[in-house]
């Protein structure tokens, strides 16, 4: 795959995994996270955990990390506030993993960390993750590019959801 001018944020790779309409709204600008009392939670424990390491690291002025440990191995660290996610957290962490190693970075190590729950996890960009990867940047690109978002599912976390209103209106 030539990601080319496919650069997408990590946050569309974790939103691809979460929701493909909340995905839709978040990259055609509806930006409804300033409203929502669990970001702002969420932002809160970013920044107050590892405070040592210099946060935010951007990379091609477009997907913005967490904190990154240059050493023997270049280590990607990504902050969150809970495990609920956890599979659409692993998944854009490795994205930031994959979009590195396409442009020669070798020796990566992938953490999540939890420092609400005091859990840290390493996690592995193997082949299969890859390939999972590189299947969901196709995915989201063709979400993306849609004139309108699909109907929304309904599921549990719907309704603690920043897009709640925007999906539901109830």
């Amino acid at each position: 795959m030539n990601l080319g001018e496919w650069i997408f944020t990590g946050t569309q790779v974790n939103y691809f995994y979460i929701c493909p309409t909340k995905l839709w709204y978040f990259s055609h600008n509806f930006h409804m996270e300033h409203s929502s009392d669990l970001v702002a939670m969420g932002r809160f424990i970013d920044e107050a955990s590892y405070t040592r390491e210099r946060k935010g690291e951007l990379i091609e002025g477009k997907i913005m990390v967490d904190f990154i440990k240059r050493g023997e191995v270049l280590e990607i660290h990504e902050i969150k506030k809970s495990s609920k996610m956890e599979k659409a957290h692993e998944m854009q962490a490795l994205y930031y993993a994959y979009f590195l190693k396409k442009r020669g970075v070798k020796d990566i190590r992938v953490v999540l960390d939890y420092p609400a729950l005091r859990q840290r996890r390493v996690i592995a960009l193997t082949p299969e993750k890859e390939k999972e990867i590189e299947n969901a940047l196709w995915e989201i690109r063709e979400i993306t590019s849609r004139v309108v978002p699909e109907q929304p599912k309904r599921v549990p976390y719907c309704k603690k959801c920043a897009y709640y209103e925007l999906c539901w209106g109830d």
